[in-house]
């Protein structure tokens, strides 16, 4: 079992003919992602790596039963590819464009939301469930099958958690990236839910970093699970109003810094991480108790 996508998931690209969504459905088809179609206005009957182009979102999901989207486009353009893909039906969307107006985010977030649909991004490096369906920029070829979930902001932390479990022998159950924006659709609470749901998922390392206050409503998520939570944030070192990376990592006051996350996560029942090196030591003994 996997939470947010797996091999029964259909996936389109929004923004297929264009580079960048070249580039990706020609891994997902490689790496046996079921991809099953593309979306750009205009280039209806065109193929790309032998998956059909359609003009709309709506018609996509008529004649493939899509229910999940990859959506790469001008951040001008998100929010209508967003709207279109709902209202077409679409339950997954991971927006990989980053730089999209705030304003936009935020209506069509709270849109989503009211459809029930589940938004990583924008500017998220995605979502991906080792094995079976990889909507993300983390290449399958540094992936393994496991029960370790993660959820993070930042997909260069993603990577580096991945190979330290990989070279201690564990895999991961499913990677969900959240996206470095501003402001975001689904936030580190909603996916530990559905880790703690999920019965092949064992522990979960929950990578954050500095600004905002998401860690409040995961320590509330965290003191229910049953699953151990090891968490690490970034940016213990970032001076205050300075912009550390991604678009909402900034510390505007005490309680969004690093330090006071950790101890917001820790009172909650997580196990903190000083660095994210020390999931070394963490991996090491939870190959030895599954196995």
């Amino acid at each position: 079992m996997a939470i947010i996508v797996d091999s029964n998931s259909k996936v389109i690209i929004q923004g297929i003919t264009g580079k960048v969504g070249q580039s990706f459905a020609e891994r997902m088809l490689f790496y046996n992602t079921p991809l099953v179609g593309g979306v750009t206005p205009g280039k209806e009957g065109q193929v790309v790596f032998g998956v059909p182009v359609y003009d709309s979102v709506q018609k996509a999901v008529n004649l493939t039963g899509a229910d999940t989207s990859f959506i790469s486009v001008q951040p001008k353009l998100v929010k209508q590819a967003v709207l279109e893909a709902v209202d077409a039906g679409i339950k997954v969307i991971v927006i990989y464009s980053e730089g999209v107006p705030v304003h936009d985010s935020m209506e069509f977030v709270q849109y989503a939301k009211l459809h029930g649909t589940m938004v990583f991004g924008p500017n998220s490096a995605g979502v991906v469930t080792a094995g079976m369906t990889n909507i993300s920029d983390i290449h399958d070829s540094i992936l393994k099958p496991g029960n370790i979930g993660i959820v993070s902001r930042s997909g260069t932390l993603t990577y580096e958690v991945i190979e330290m479990l990989k070279e201690n022998g564990l895999g991961t159950s499913t990677v969900a990236c959240l996206g470095g924006d501003p402001v975001v659709g689904m936030q580190h609470a909603d996916v530990l839910r559905l880790f703690e749901n999920d019965p092949d998922t064992k522990a979960v390392v929950y990578v954050g970093e500095i600004g905002g206050n998401d860690e409040l409503e995961s320590a509330s998520v965290i003191k229910q699970m049953t699953k151990p939570v090891f968490s690490f944030i970034a940016g213990m070192y970032a001076p205050q109003d300075k912009r550390m990376g991604h678009a909402g990592a900034i510390i505007s006051n005490e309680s969004e810094t690093a330090s006071k996350k950790q101890e917001i996560l820790k009172s909650a029942g997580a196990i903190t991480l000083n660095l994210i090196t020390d999931l070394e030591q963490v991996a090491t003994k939870l190959s030895v108790s599954s196995s």
